[in-house]
């Protein structure tokens, strides 16, 4: 049976994104209550939210994978005008941040989420550049401002300041902290008030209360001059100083929003149901639809050449893979349908592994269960199974009009830890699980270690290490033993170097010949090894360089020091000497590995220790005894912010001395502190902390 059709300016696809404990996931079970998607609400602190499905989440009552969902919303009430909104649910630990940077890759628009108490935190500013880098569209909600400490003013301000974004507010509370109530429409001009007693289902539209009159006239007023002054057709009727009506307004705000000229900002309690509804009804208003946003741009295989997909469904079929998930009933992929449609059982191209694949079977996804559907269109999100080739960025299109989409980029692994079966018997069953979760999760990494035969596992973070292993054993029921986490170090060149590399021999009955002549040198402007060619095709033909920028690339994964893998690297291919009867493939690789090899022995190799950017949020009373351990730790201070009696320490510590820091912050501040990290960069070990890394012999 076919499907519906929907009308695709009546969807959204969008995502939920913040710091960690901004209230994402109890926003996203209120909409789905309210969305008439659940019967009742779930909550975090219960461990009953719909969208933490996993055993972890429940446990920990945060977010670790994302999740979606599809539900409808009517805007106006009691019109035709049924929105589909799909929602991904991301998580706000920084450990996880992979799950944020594929899910924004796909969505049309998000809703920032930030507490109306801490206002914008260490990891809002990383998911918000994470969106600034694919150009999504954002609404923010100031979220908690019925707990003590809360302010909207304070709040907006930091949006401005801290993600140099242009907030424009469309909503003003009506009260603060224990007497917020509701919230005042400033494009309506009217105030909306909640009913408790029936969690927010019932809410009553009036005037606004005379003393929020003046302020929310002079906040009318701010939001047209905003309005005006980045929306060109609105700046001629403001400077005449006619009256602007309320569709003109949401006309123009619409018009800014998708061109990420302005963010704008409403107000409530998830938790205490204030604020949810209007929120839902700025998404179908201000929020993009697929149709809105211009045409997908892509590579054609092999040919390197710029090519479009238009969002239509009578155009060819192509998908990007951005999450794959495997559990103990098989094994999803997650796809963003860009242009054409598919059907149960179609055929499906891979250019990447240039193969054909078969889509078994579609699903809409709620959470963690699946609801069928026999086809998907394009601006569509859905899971499919059948895909056993497919990886995270992987494209799908139709093989006889291939294209490819751009990848995303996911930050280094900076700890790890070595596993190792119980038994020999269950060792194949290990790599079997191992492969699997490295497959779901980009920012999982897993290599042998030559001289202990251990498994070494690598992630984001304690945390992520933590989820990964408590779900091998658990849930994968894995007989394994586990070490305890470590530093995952990186190594650098300290000066730059030329070098030749040259490969001489006869395998079998032919002979290979290749002589390659590099240069390798510092660059911190980059993290990931990169390298570039400068040799003109008539020294090294143009078919044999891919041969040598594979030689070099798996080249890069050992340092010299202590076998780490390399970053801050570049590596110019800049001579050589080619052969017609000797020279191949082979040889080049051979070659370039051996020049690679003499470089870096050469110049010299540094090892690096990840460093990350922390924020602590402490009572002033605690500040003086977690300022000393920081020193203690090698931390370095920033800055201090100052919120009520709360301070914020700001700077940067390595990450070996944060290992264990939730259990000593506690036993520092009484339980009543908090932290967050976030990568930062790579910097040489000191002296004192290398002669005792030479003496562990690493």
């Amino acid at each position: 049976m076919k499907a519906p059709a929907f009308d695709i300016n009546l969807m959204r696809n969008i995502g939920i994104i913040a710091h960690i404990d901004a209230g994402k996931t109890t926003l996203t079970e209120r909409v789905l209550f309210y969305t008439g998607k659940e019967h009742q609400m779930g909550e975090v602190h219960e461990g009953t939210a719909t969208m933490d499905w996993m055993e972890e989440e429940q446990q920990r009552g945060i977010t670790i994978t994302s999740a979606a969902t599809t539900c409808y919303w009517t805007y106006p009430l009691k019109t035709k005008n049924k929105y589909r909104i799909n929602i991904i649910d991301t998580p706000g630990h920084v450990d996880f941040t992979a799950e944020v940077e594929r899910s924004l890759r796909v969505l049309d628009g998000a809703i920032g989420v930030f507490c109306g108490v801490a206002g914008v935190e260490a990891q809002s500013e990383t998911v918000w550049h994470q969106a600034n880098r694919y150009h999504v569209p954002r609404l923010a909600f100031v979220n908690k401002l019925d707990r003590v400490g809360a302010s909207f003013e304070r709040v907006v301000e930091s949006i401005q300041k801290k993600l140099n974004a242009l907030p424009l507010i469309m909503q003003i509370p009506i009260g603060i902290e224990s007497t917020l109530k509701g919230v005042i429409d400033l494009v309506k001009m009217q105030a909306i008030t909640f009913d408790e007693e029936s969690l927010g289902v019932k809410f009553e539209v009036g005037p606004i209360p005379a003393d929020h009159v003046e302020k929310a006239e002079e906040q009318r007023q701010h939001l047209i001059e905003t309005l005006a002054n980045k929306v060109e057709w609105l700046e001629e009727p403001y400077l005449a100083g006619g009256n602007i009506d309320e569709t003109t307004v949401i006309k123009a705000v619409r018009e800014a929003t998708i061109a990420c000229k302005l963010t704008p900002v409403f107000c409530g309690s998830a938790l205490k149901n204030i604020g949810v509804q209007p929120l839902l009804d700025a998404v179908c208003l201000y929020l993009p639809t697929p149709n809105d946003l211009p045409a997908v741009e892509g590579l054609e295989p092999k040919k390197e050449k710029k090519i479009k997909r238009e969002l239509k469904t009578d155009e060819h079929f192509s998908a990007l893979s951005f999450k794959t998930m495997t559990d103990r009933h098989g094994e999803l992929t997650y796809l963003r349908i860009y242009s054409g449609q598919v059907r149960e059982g179609a055929m499906v191209y891979n250019p990447r592994v240039d193969k054909k694949e078969r889509i078994a079977k579609i699903f809409v996804m709620h959470s963690s269960e699946r609801d069928a559907a026999q086809e998907a269109r394009a601006g569509e999100i859905v899971a499919v199974i059948g895909l056993k080739h497919t990886f995270t960025g992987d494209t799908i299109c139709d093989k006889q009009h291939p294209i490819v989409y751009e990848r995303m980029a996911f930050p280094e692994t900076v700890v790890s830890m070595a596993i190792e079966p119980k038994s020999s018997a269950d060792r194949d069953k290990l790599l079997e699980v191992i492969t699997k979760l490295a497959k779901d999760d980009p920012t999982f990494q897993t290599k042998s270690d030559e001289e202990t035969g251990q498994l070494i596992i690598s992630g984001m973070g304690e945390l992520h290490l933590e989820v990964i292993k408590n779900r091998m054993l658990k849930e994968f029921k894995l007989a394994a033993n586990v070490g305890e986490p470590r530093v995952a170090y990186k190594e650098t060149v300290e000066q730059a170097v030329e070098a030749e590399g040259k490969f001489d021999r006869k395998i079998g009955d032919k002979e290979h010949f290749a002589k390659v002549v590099i240069r390798v040198e510092p660059d911190r402007k980059q993290l990931h090894p990169y390298i570039e060619n400068k040799v003109e095709k008539e020294v090294i033909p143009k078919m044999f360089i891919p041969a040598i920028v594979d030689g070099l690339k798996s080249s890069t994964l050992s340092g010299a020091a202590a076998g780490f893998p390399m970053v801050y690297l570049k590596t110019t291919i800049i001579n050589g000497r080619y052969e017609r009867e000797r020279s191949s493939e082979v040889s080049y690789s051979a070659a370039a590995a051996d020049a690679f090899r003499r470089a870096i022995d050469q110049a010299g190799c540094v090892i690096l220790e990840p460093i990350m950017k922390f924020s602590i949020v402490v009572p002033e009373d605690y500040m003086g005894e977690v300022i000393n351990d920081l020193g203690k730790r090698r931390g370095e201070i920033v800055g201090i912010d100052h919120q009520e009696n709360i301070r914020v320490i700001k700077g940067t510590i390595p990450i070996e001395e944060t290992f264990g820091y939730a259990t000593i912050l506690r036993s520092l501040t009484q339980g009543r502190g908090s932290y967050s990290l976030e990568p930062s960069d790579y910097q040489a070990l000191p002296p004192e902390i290398k002669k005792r890394f030479e003496e562990l012999s690493f």
